[in-house]
């Protein structure tokens, strides 16, 4: 005799029923037991969520990277203003960081506001380029419709064929 919880009792008769047969994964090995990183489960975290591995990094260089990928993070921006209040904003933070610092001691340096608009400006002048050579070309002609086949006629209104 020896004493069983309402906790396991409920996994035993789990187990009689057979509830735990089939379960996906039976037979597989666990992952990531080999893996001699600690941080295998923040990893993981990001990897299902579809979130960027940069998320981890220290804030100045998270402001590092995306001074440097200013230019394509504008890019699809609508107007200069919003291109702008991008930069405004990412100046900001970058003023933030230096005045608090949080990680480690980066030089980092304020993104130009007048380049990134010339950037924009520039990517927009080859995008409407390529669709004023787009409308330019004339567009292919389409072929002619096929005629129509003509009404196939009930079989009761058919008449029979003579010999």
């Amino acid at each position: 005799m020896r004493y069983e919880s309402a906790v396991e009792k409920a996994i035993r008769e789990a187990a009689e029923r057979g509830a735990f047969d089939d379960l996906p994964g039976k037979g597989k090995p666990l992952p990531n037991l080999a893996d001699a990183d600690e941080n295998w489960w923040i990893k993981g975290y990001l990897r299902r969520e579809g979130m960027p591995s940069d998320a981890l990094l220290p804030t100045p260089i998270q402001l590092r990277k995306e001074v440097e990928r200013l230019p394509e993070t504008v890019r699809d921006l609508p107007t200069e203003q919003a291109v702008r209040a991008f930069v405004a904003d990412l100046n900001a933070r970058i003023v933030a960081s230096l005045r608090a610092p949080d990680g480690p001691r980066l030089p980092l340096r304020r993104a130009d506001p007048e380049a990134a608009v010339e950037a924009w400006r520039g990517h927009r002048a080859a995008g409407t380029e390529a669709l004023r050579r787009a409308r330019d070309q004339e567009p292919p002609v389409p072929p002619p419709p096929e005629p129509p086949a003509p009404p196939r006629r009930p079989w009761w209104r058919r008449r029979a064929r003579p010999n």
